[in-house]
């Protein structure tokens, strides 16, 4: 299985790709960094949509097609609306949503040429409660829930498509933060691989056969329900 893997360097991305490479299939890595293993790779920027589509179309030529996509490359930028850099902002929205938009767009020719094409789209707990110091997050988060379920309306048939919705998870994503923007010491987070197994499980439905919407979170999650 020919899986497309966006944010596939590091975090939940790198947990993916690692966890198809270990039930037998091909990840495919598309991220602005080239992932610590040796996996078939392109860099580049979600936040440009014609570098994120020639990157889509490189890998997924090379491959042979596409099975499946992984969309699980995210950014943040904490801060109120008023603090946060416009630019800032709005880059956040372009890779979470925009980006995401993007690279499925490209991939569909591929997945509808397979017998079950998969989407798996990365959303968070955020996408479906606000909280302060997050409005560009949250937009982007709200945003790929209502891109997913419409892809889901559209695609019925064709394309099986998923929306995976983890709550904190242990990686990255929080270094360079402000302090009162990162978890206490005494939170709870999710090990990315327990998230990737997640995905992994949703890849392996068989033919007619969807999840089309998974929560998973650690059991003391804050922003869930």
């Amino acid at each position: 299985m020919n899986v497309l893997i966006t944010g596939g360097a590091s975090g939940l991305g790198a947990a993916v790709a690692r966890r198809v490479a270990d039930d037998g299939g091909r990840p495919l890595i598309l991220d602005r960094h080239p992932p610590k293993e040796e996996f078939e790779h392109m860099q580049a920027d979600l936040a440009d949509r014609r570098c994120a589509e020639r990157a889509v179309h490189c890998l997924a030529r090379a491959a042979g097609g596409l099975h499946a996509v992984v969309t699980a490359a995210g950014i943040d930028a904490c801060g109120t609306l008023c603090e946060v850099p416009a630019e800032d902002w709005e880059r956040v929205v372009q890779v979470n949503l925009l980006g995401t938009a993007a690279v499925v767009r490209a991939a569909l020719p591929y997945l509808e040429n397979e017998p079950h094409g998969r989407v798996v789209t990365v959303a968070s707990t955020l996408g479906f409660r606000a909280v302060s110091d997050a409005t560009a997050y949250c937009a982007s988060k709200f945003g790929v829930v209502g891109f997913t379920r419409a892809l889901a309306a559209e695609t019925t048939g064709r394309v099986a498509v998923t929306m995976v919705v983890p709550g904190g998870m242990d990686t990255a994503f929080f270094d360079g933060r402000p302090e009162r923007y990162k978890p206490g010491a005494d939170a709870e987070l999710n090990r990315p691989e327990d998230v990737a197994a997640t995905i992994a499980f949703a890849l392996a439905q068989p033919a007619g056969c969807e999840v089309r919407e998974l929560v998973v979170c650690p059991s003391h999650e804050l922003s869930w329900p």
